[in-house]
């Protein structure tokens, strides 16, 4: 398989929305439940869909052929990732987080060769690992020597489930079953999705109110985060990971996201008016070593 630049566009652009999605997540789980936080954030990119894409749910709508397709691809990819992402976040740290975010390529090898009997070969998983080794670098920031002093809690757990199942979405995505939606506007299949998945949400949410978990605190920086995870990492990084994952593959296009912990580190730096150190320049080689392997032939 061929790489196309304009694939790698969007793949990589997908990674920088969701680098930001971590950083300001972090923050946001400070003010909102994890659980509400979902639940706003696909209710209003929902109603910015609606006006577009409202004939998705019309009685004719090839939608309803597929529901049962669509309900998972919302459980996954919408309604179960970004809560458990930011239920990780309230327990566990940045760098375990990233770290075990970083196994996805493994992950979709393994979902690739159980479920839809498409083998990998060595190349690609030479490329997990070296992809591996270069999050790793970013993550304890050049001092190997580092990773003997992380400790793991309930969070790390969580996100390795989180990792499992956005693996699983991406194969469905590139793998669709009796499926027509590539031939529809791309503004249906994404309210196809976040609908449902708003509609998970909203389940989820009545559960957490009712374990007393649930809070909010109004602020102005609150809403304008907000906005910015409606925009940013979901909007356009959904439609960006939607159309990178059709042109490369699921395996393939996990591999960016072990871009995110090196946009992670390179956004912090920025904000703290740090530059760019070496580690960072030597684990994006590795990164793209590994992305590189992954796209060659068998």
């Amino acid at each position: 398989m061929q790489l196309s630049a304009l694939t790698a566009f969007y793949l990589t652009t997908a990674a920088l929305m969701w680098a930001g999605n971590a950083i300001v997540g972090k923050i946001l789980v400070q003010s909102s439940s994890p659980v509400l936080l979902n639940t706003i954030r696909w209710g209003v990119t929902a109603l910015i869909l609606l006006p577009f894409a409202w004939g998705v749910f019309k009685g004719s709508s090839p939608l309803w052929g597929q529901t049962k397709r669509f309900l998972l691809l919302s459980l996954f990819g919408v309604g179960s990732y970004n809560v458990l992402l930011y239920l990780a976040l309230q327990s566990s740290t940045p760098i375990n987080v990233t770290l075990i975010g970083a196994s996805m390529p493994i992950w979709a090898i393994m979902i690739g060769a159980l479920f839809y009997k498409e083998s990998s070969h060595a190349k690609q998983i030479i490329g997990a690992l070296i992809s591996l080794v270069g999050v790793s670098i970013v993550i304890v920031r050049g001092e190997l020597e580092r990773l003997i002093e992380i400790e793991f809690v309930v969070g790390d757990l969580l996100m390795v489930f989180a990792t499992i199942l956005w693996g699983a979405y991406s194969w469905m995505l590139s793998h669709p079953k009796e499926s027509t939606e590539r031939t529809w506007p791309w503004s249906y299949f994404l309210l196809a999705q976040v609908g449902f998945g708003f509609c998970w949400s909203v389940g989820f949410a009545v559960t957490e109110w009712q374990l007393e978990y649930s809070y909010f605190k109004w602020s102005w920086p609150t809403v304008f985060m907000i906005i910015y995870v409606i925009i940013g990492p979901s909007l356009i990084a959904y439609r960006c990971w939607g159309l990178g994952v059709s042109g490369a593959g699921a395996t393939v296009a996990t591999f960016f996201t072990n871009l995110i912990p090196l946009f992670t580190a390179i956004l912090s730096t920025v904000l703290l008016q740090k530059p760019p150190e070496l580690f960072h320049g030597l684990a994006f080689i590795l990164i793209l070593a590994g992305i590189y392997l992954s796209v060659q032939k068998k």
